[in-house]
C-alpha cells in the first residue's frame, strides 16, 4: 500500500470514528475528543499493519543453508493482537521452536513472524496455526511447534470478566508429533506437562 493509500484509508477510518463517538452519545467536536477520531485511525492502522507485510519474505530475507538438526527455540515472544469477535486486545507470549532440515533463519526473524500474524484482527487458535505454517512452509523443517499463552481483554473486560484466566494453544508439525520431542521443548520453554 503506497502512503497515499494509506493516508486515504486514515482519512476515511478518521470520519467513521467521529461517527462512532457521536452515536455512543459523545460530541466528537469537544476539545478532549478533537483529535481522537485521527488518533484511533493512526492506532488501527499500527495494530493490523501485518495486513501489509509478507511473513514469508521476512523468513526468506535471513535464510541460511546450515547442516543442525536439533531444536532452535525462541521463547518469551511478547506480542499483542486484536480479538477479531470484539475489537479488544489480546496479548502474552509466544514460544516457536523448529529443527532445521538444511535451512535456518535469523534469530529475530520468529519474533517479526509472530508480529506479523498478530497485527492483524486475530482469533488465537488461528494465529498459532499461521505461525506454525508459515515457518514449516518456508523453512520445511523437519518439525514446528508454536505455543502461546494469552490474556483476552474481551474476557476480563465484559463477558465473563475473569481477571486472571490464562488461554493457551499449541500447534505442530513433523518431529513435534512424537510426545518425547514435545516434552523436550515443553521442558526447554519451561512448562512441563
Amino acid at each position: 500500500m503506497t502512503e497515499i493509500e494509506k493516508e486515504e484509508v486514515r482519512l476515511r477510518l478518521q470520519h467513521h470514528y467521529s461517527e462512532v463517538l457521536s452515536l455512543l452519545g459523545e460530541n466528537p467536536e469537544r476539545e478532549g475528543l478533537l483529535k481522537t477520531p485521527l488518533r484511533v485511525a493512526k492506532a488501527m492502522q499500527f495494530l493490523t499493519k501485518g495486513y501489509n507485510e509478507d511473513p514469508e519474505a521476512i523468513l526468506r530475507s535471513a535464510m541460511f543453508e546450515e547442516d543442525y538438526q536439533q531444536m532452535v527455540i525462541v521463547k518469551d515472544i511478547d506480542f499483542f493482537s486484536m480479538c477479531e469477535h470484539h475489537m479488544l486486545p489480546f496479548f502474552g507470549k509466544a514460544h516457536v521452536g523448529y529443527i532445521p532440515n538444511r535451512h535456518i533463519t535469523g534469530l529475530s526473524k520468529l519474533p517479526r513472524v509472530v508480529d506479523v500474524f498478530a497485527r492483524r484482527l486475530q482469533v488465537q487458535e488461528r494465529l498459532t496455526t499461521q505461525i506454525k505454517e508459515c515457518i514449516q512452509k518456508t523453512l520445511d523443517p523437519l518439525g514446528v511447534i508454536v505455543v502461546i499463552e494469552a490474556q483476552h481483554m474481551c474476557m476480563q473486560m465484559r463477558g465473563v470478566e475473569k481477571q486472571n484466566s490464562l488461554t493457551t494453544t499449541s500447534d505442530f508439525t513433523g518431529a513435534f508429533e512424537e510426545s518425547t520431542t514435545r516434552e523436550e521443548f515443553l521442558n526447554l520453554i519451561g512448562r512441563r506437562r
